[in-house]
Formats: C-alpha cells, sequence, structure tokens
C-alpha cells in the first residue's frame, strides 16, 4: 500500500492472540490459551528501533514497491539497525519484532495477527484498550492494545481508502471491506464517545459449502438437497435470519448451484459475496462526497441492473426500498433472483418486505403489495443464530398465494429444539412437514429435477414416520 495515502502508523504498545488451531463453527472450543505479556524492555526496544527506521527509510522510494518487496526493505534496515546499535535479541524476538514493525508501517498494525486467524469469525475493537473476537460463537477478550486512539484511527482510515471510502470527524460512519471480502464497520468520534469503535465480520479463507453446513449440522441432508435444487431450478428465493446468522454465507452456498453460464449481477452496499461463475459483474453502493453529492443507492444499482441483460440479481442485502426493485426484477423475468434481509422468521419476512416498500414512500394499497409479494417470491429460507453460538436453518417455507388479504404459507421443513447436552450445546433435529409436492414441482419439472425432489422429500419424511 502506498505510503503516501496514509501517515505511518505509530508504535503500537500491544501485544497479540497467538494462532490456534482451526475448529469447525459448530463446535464449542476452548478459549485460546493466555498469552504472556511482553515486557517493557521489548516496547522501549521496538520504539527505539521504530524510531531510527523512519529516519532512515524513504517513504517515496518506498511506495514504489510493492508489498513483498517493501517488507524485505523493512527488515533489512531493521536487522542493520539492530546490528549497528548492538541490541541482544534471540532468533526467536527478533523475527518477532520484525514482524511487529513490518506490521505497523504497511499492514494493519496490531490486528494482522487476529486477520490471519481463519478460527476466527469477528474482531471488534472498542477503543485503543480492548479489543475483543468470536471464536465458535462466542465472544472472547484479548491481549490486543493499539498504542492510542489516533494509531487505531490511522488504521481505520488505512482500511477504508482502500475501497475509496474514507472516515474523520465530517463522516464519522464508514462501511468498507478487506480484499479478501471481510465487511468491516468504522464509527468514529465523536459519535463513538471511547474512540473509534472497529468491527470485522471476516469470512474464512476456505468458502463454506452445503455439504460442510450439513456436516456442521446446520441443515440436514435432506434439506441440503432440497436447497440445492431450489437453486438449480431458478426458484426467486429470499434469505432470511438475524444479524450474524450466516444469511451470506448461505447465500454464498446458494449461488453455487447457478449454472457456469448464466449471467449474474450482484449489487452490495461493500461487495462481500464470492461467487464462483465465470460471468459475474460485482456493483457496490457509493456514499456522498464532501458536499453530500454523488451518493449511488441500492435503488439505483438495482434499477440500472435491468438495463444489463441479467439472468439472474443478486441483492447482498435488502434494507430498504430498493425490495420494491428486487420484486420487480423477479417478477420480470429474472427467476432464480436472490436476495437477504433482516426478520426472525419467514412470517416477519414478507411483513418487513412489505414495510420496506412502504417506508420508500410508494402509496399501493397493501393488497396490492402483497399480491406483488407472492407473485415474485417462491421459496423463504430462515437462518437463525442459537443461544449456544451455533447457526441452523430453521425453516424453508413455501410462499403460496393470497386468502383474502392473507399471505399463505407453507413449511417444507423446519428445525425443533429438543433440549440441551451437558455441556449447554442445544440438541435439535430438522424434520419435514410431510409436504409431498411442493408448490414448485412443475419448475423442478422443467429442469429435469423433480425425480431428486421427491426422493429428497421422501428421505425427510422418513425419520418424521419412524418417531411415529
Amino acid at each position: 500500500m502506498p505510503m503516501t495515502a496514509a501517515p505511518v502508523a505509530r508504535l503500537a504498545e500491544p501485544v497479540v492472540a497467538q494462532p490456534v488451531a482451526e475448529a469447525p463453527a459448530r463446535q464449542q472450543s476452548a478459549a485460546p490459551p493466555p498469552v504472556p505479556q511482553k515486557s517493557e524492555d521489548y516496547f522501549r526496544t521496538k520504539s527505539m528501533i521504530f524510531g531510527a527506521l523512519i529516519e532512515a527509510i524513504d517513504l517515496a522510494q518506498l511506495a514504489r514497491l510493492d508489498s513483498e518487496s517493501a517488507r524485505e526493505e523493512i527488515r533489512d534496515i531493521v536487522s542493520e539497525i539492530i546490528g549497528l546499535k548492538n541490541i541482544v535479541l534471540s532468533i526467536a524476538e527478533q523475527e518477532e519484532l520484525l514482524d511487529d514493525i513490518c506490521n505497523d508501517v504497511l499492514g494493519y498494525g496490531p490486528l494482522e495477527p487476529l486477520l490471519a486467524r481463519d478460527d476466527i469469525a469477528d474482531v471488534m475493537v472498542n477503543g485503543a484498550e480492548r479489543t475483543f473476537i468470536e471464536v465458535a460463537g462466542k465472544i472472547q477478550l484479548t491481549s490486543v492494545r493499539f498504542r492510542d486512539n489516533a494509531q487505531l484511527m490511522n488504521i481505520c482510515q488505512r482500511i477504508v481508502s482502500q475501497v475509496g471510502r474514507r472516515v474523520d470527524e465530517a463522516s464519522p460512519i464508514c462501511d468498507a471491506r478487506l480484499p479478501d471480502g471481510s465487511r468491516v464497520n468504522v464509527i468514529a468520534p465523536p459519535l463513538a464517545i471511547d474512540g473509534p469503535c472497529l468491527t470485522i465480520r471476516k469470512f474464512k479463507k476456505d468458502k463454506l459449502t452445503l455439504e460442510q453446513l450439513v456436516r456442521f449440522g446446520a441443515i440436514s441432508p435432506e434439506g441440503a438437497k432440497i436447497l440445492q435444487i431450489i437453486g438449480k431450478v431458478r426458484c426467486n428465493v429470499v434469505i432470511s435470519g438475524g444479524t450474524g446468522s450466516g444469511k451470506t454465507t448461505l447465500l454464498n452456498c446458494l449461488t453455487a448451484y447457478i449454472e457456469q453460464d448464466e449471467r449474474v449481477i450482484t449489487c452490495e452496499d461493500a461487495a462481500e459475496l464470492q461467487l464462483q461463475q465465470p460471468h459475474v459483474v460485482r456493483l457496490e453502493t457509493r456514499p456522498p462526497n464532501l458536499e453530500g453529492q454523488g451518493a449511488i443507492t441500492m435503488r439505483d444499482l438495482v434499477k440500472n441492473c435491468l438495463r444489463m441483460r441479467p439472468e439472474r440479481i443478486i441483492v447482498g442485502e435488502v434494507r430498504g426500498p430498493e425490495a420494491f426493485d428486487l420484486l420487480q426484477a423477479m417478477n420480470t423475468g429474472h427467476d432464480g433472483s436472490m436476495g437477504t434481509l433482516h426478520a426472525n422468521s419467514p412470517r416477519e419476512c414478507l411483513s418487513r418486505i412489505e414495510s420496506m416498500i412502504t417506508m420508500g414512500g410508494f402509496t399501493l394499497p397493501s393488497r396490492t403489495l402483497r399480491e406483488m409479494i407472492t407473485g415474485s417470491v417462491d421459496v423463504i429460507v430462515q437462518a437463525m443464530r442459537l443461544r449456544d453460538g451455533s447457526r441452523r436453518i430453521t425453516h424453508i417455507t413455501e410462499v403460496l398465494g393470497m386468502e383474502g388479504d392473507v399471505i399463505i404459507t407453507q413449511d417444507l421443513m423446519v428445525y425443533d429444539i429438543l433440549g440441551e447436552d451437558a455441556n449447554g450445546k442445544l440438541i435439535g433435529r430438522h424434520r419435514s412437514t410431510g409436504v409431498g409436492r411442493p408448490r414448485f414441482w412443475e419448475r423442478a419439472r422443467y429442469y429435469g429435477e423433480e425425480r431428486a425432489l421427491a426422493a429428497a422429500l421422501d428421505a425427510a419424511a422418513v425419520p418424521e414416520a419412524a418417531n411415529e
């Protein structure tokens, strides 16, 4: 990253949590072992070397180097400084010192070791002194600290500037992303009273698949087969769930069954979907500039999508009146379009779509809106994060139509919580509701998937029959 884009990060005073072995998200892994605090001598030595490095290095020349070359250059200079000043360090201490200083100058400082760990789902920085992480669904405090709020703010600016965003007193709230697609939110003073707050929703380097969700217990094998067929036969899907319930992960899993020759366009606030198809166009909203002009909203993107000859439109998260445009897209020949939204049940999901359209200033009668919803949405997949930290797909629900002014739905599969084990882990099972021929049966027949759908529904019904 060019050093001219942001001031060099000041020296950190942290000690960072060390990597631990990756554990599946569904398991309650033990907390990482306590990390010994580094000595004051270490910080004094690091401060002295860092000061000498800033005097010796040519930032303009460093900015012209790629990341690896710049890192090697810094390591060489730091090694020379250590030799010239006759500093006595073991090989391990010297390597640790070199990594710390490189991270401060080129990377995200004390956050680097946390971002390198693939078992961490979230990193939450509450001011310079306190940093929390989420591992296996549980939040824990780390020993990571920043030198002061100025250094933390500098790192926040470094992150958001990479994607053309800014965060300062004039614009203290910012959504951005890391190069790997991880979602970043920054809220800075004066809105954040105790210093800048940085929240990173990390994405695993290895993308989850439906098979892995089955292995983790998030869905039964039969339920996964039904979801796979729903993705293949171009049903219009809305994935509903609370914050952190795994909606984006599930959307990534479903998009894996889109045909390779389809033109897919994604619209997101911060681009985080990672589709594997060769023909994908990714669009991202834009915040207003310093004068408050030039904002591009999700509605603008979805409207523009319709002029780009899409076969499927994927909306990363529906939060407002763009719900109307997504329904129109679903209803105008773009079968297989998908989106996610926040709701706690399939019934609430339908109400949320209606209320979001109303909030956009549309003065359509309630019945007309509901008819539009039933004509557009085929399936609602409900994800939930349970109190033990595990994530489950709790409903696969069809939207059938209208009876009077009421939208009629039917559940194909639901998740029942049966109790909990001695470790506080919830025990449950996915069960079929006994529906033998869902509404999208004819669509499945059109795509030659009706036999696979029948087999999956029959297999899902067997455990239920056995229990009776």
